[in-house]
């Protein structure tokens, strides 16, 4: 099989690398890439960038490829999806239709009301006006969302009512924006990747993620500062709890609109005292999630994927685990996430070497110096363990050995769930 990875992060590192380990993986070509893909497989450009569905199927007919995975979002919103399947090319990923369930949050709301899943309470906002009606009969803490695609950063939870305003006001400054604001939903958070070929759905291991930028859970919303899997504290059968009384209704539902769901429904989950309740759908996979749960799974990726694409998931057995825990922590650029300062010299890369430990790579270039920050969230360093506290120690580790001047990340990630510090309201 020869797979064709669409995007440029540490979410596709982490796909490529999985693909790549796939016995029955020949070659894996990646558009655009990195400079750490670039050590695994055939990166090449593509005219117009990854949203440009017409040359994504050119390219992907020369290079005579078996199946596409579509990594960001963008593209799949724009329609790349339907492109490669009109040409008869399978493809992980849902329809630009289908996609909407990210692409817009009103929309999502609009489903999961359908649908019958648990979520919060919400109202849908085209002014201020309405904004600060909605606030006020929700109250404290704040949450704001931009009904579009914000790249993981269009969400403010907050007690300050103006900073809600502000970040409202922002927001309708797009066209056609709109705001959905809704009630805050106190709770551990999970993250639960469903993959689904239209009609089955199967789930891989949850994870969780940590969204501000600084130890402690302060600071502003990011892309995503780091990540570990498993959670031994969550309920007993949380996960398939999810899937049947949110997936499942999920996907039922978008088939009965004509929309069927191919590809991987990202459930971003609260654990409340009334019960799990879903925050976001995301259609594709997360980031960092994506780098620990791939790091944990044990059944060959492609394959997966290509069930998936090409509606055969009903085939597919049981999946298989590595025994053990993930970690990942993100290493980030200076001022970031705010205005992110690229160019810094990255080193140490080279040091990191060993099964235990690896670095994935999210916003880097290759110039004449050598190795330098791209983006905001530069690294990824990944640490196996047998438990949730030897990886995290494999990790720190690990991320102690490279040097970007500059560069920053937070010293908590999964600190809490080995201390047994995270507790489910009941």
């Amino acid at each position: 099989m020869k797979v064709l990875v669409l995007g440029s992060g540490a979410r596709e590192h982490a796909l490529v690398r999985s693909l790549v380990a796939d016995p029955v993986v020949d070659a894996v070509v990646a558009v655009p890439g990195n400079p750490g893909i670039a050590e695994l497989a055939d990166c090449v450009p593509v005219e117009g960038g990854i949203t440009n569905g017409p040359q994504v199927v050119e390219l992907a007919t020369a290079h005579h490829v078996d199946l596409v995975v579509i990594g960001p979002e963008a593209p799949l919103v724009e329609g790349v999806a339907d492109d490669l399947r009109a040409a008869g090319i399978p493809t992980f990923g849902p329809s630009a239709r289908a996609a909407q369930l990210e692409g817009s949050k009103a929309f999502a709301k609009r489903i999961m009301a359908e649908a019958g899943v648990p979520t919060s309470l919400s109202h849908v906002c085209t002014t201020l006006d309405e904004v600060g009606e909605a606030l006020d009969a929700f109250g404290p803490p704040y949450v704001v969302k931009d009904d579009g695609l914000a790249a993981g950063k269009g969400v403010v939870v907050t007690e300050d009512r103006d900073a809600a305003l502000a970040h409202a006001a922002a927001c309708f400054e797009r066209p056609d924006g709109r705001i959905v604001i809704e009630e805050y939903l106190a709770g551990p958070e999970v993250s639960l990747f469903c993959i689904s070929d239209g009609e089955h759905v199967i789930p891989l291991a949850p994870a969780q993620d940590f969204k501000r930028v600084a130890d402690g859970d302060q600071g502003p919303n990011t892309g995503g500062m780091g990540a570990y899997s498993p959670l031994d504290w969550i309920p007993p059968h949380l996960v398939e709890d999810v899937v049947e009384r949110v997936a499942k209704p999920t996907i039922r539902q978008m088939a009965l609109l004509g929309m069927p769901f191919v590809g991987v429904l990202y459930v971003g989950l609260a654990l409340t005292a009334r019960g799990p309740r879903v925050i976001e759908f995301n259609v594709r996979f997360g980031d960092p999630e994506t780098q620990v749960v791939l790091a944990r799974l044990r059944t060959p990726l492609a394959g997966l994927l290509h069930a998936a694409a090409t509606g055969q998931l009903e085939e597919v057995g049981p999946l298989h685990w590595h025994d053990g825990a993930a970690v990942t922590l993100v290493l980030a650029a200076e001022g970031y996430p705010a205005a992110p300062r690229t160019g810094a010299a990255i080193t140490g890369l080279e040091t990191i070497t060993g099964e235990t430990a690896y670095v994935l790579h999210a916003g880097t270039a290759t110039t004449a110096d050598g190795l330098t920050a791209a983006g905001g969230r530069v690294l990824s360093v990944v640490g196996l363990g047998a438990d949730l506290a030897e990886a995290r120690a494999t990790a720190y580790h690990a991320l102690g050995k490279i040097e970007m001047p500059g560069g920053h990340h937070r010293s908590d990630i999964a600190l809490a769930a080995q201390n047994g510090q995270i507790e489910v309201p009941r």
